[in-house]
């Protein structure tokens, strides 16, 4: 009896290639946001830089939001491609 795992499907070197750019591309979102909170956390030790040390944490607070944004985009992009390898190997369109 042949079972199909949904969950590990391989659509080769397309995918590794699009996943380490969102991941990198990730891992870039998480560097800003650590370097606009550290830099506002020492804006707020002196009492002239409080208010760019807010707008710094804002910045950074905005860009949490951008982090799951790009998850959700990698993966539209992923399944996108799956999709367009599986109607080429299969002969018709899936949607």
């Amino acid at each position: 009896m042949n079972q199909s795992n949904e969950l590990d499907v391989d659509i080769g070197h397309q995918h590794i290639v699009i996943q380490r750019r969102y991941e990198a591309l990730g891992a870039l979102n998480d560097l800003l946001i650590a370097l606009w909170f550290l830099v506002g956390s020492f804006f707020f030790l002196n009492e002239s830089l409080i208010d760019s040390g807010t707008w710094l944490f804002i910045v950074g607070s905005g860009q949490l939001i951008i982090k799951p944004v790009i998850k959700l985009t990698g993966l539209v992009h992923v399944g996108r491609v799956f999709k367009k390898q599986s109607s080429k190997s299969d002969g018709c369109n899936t949607y």
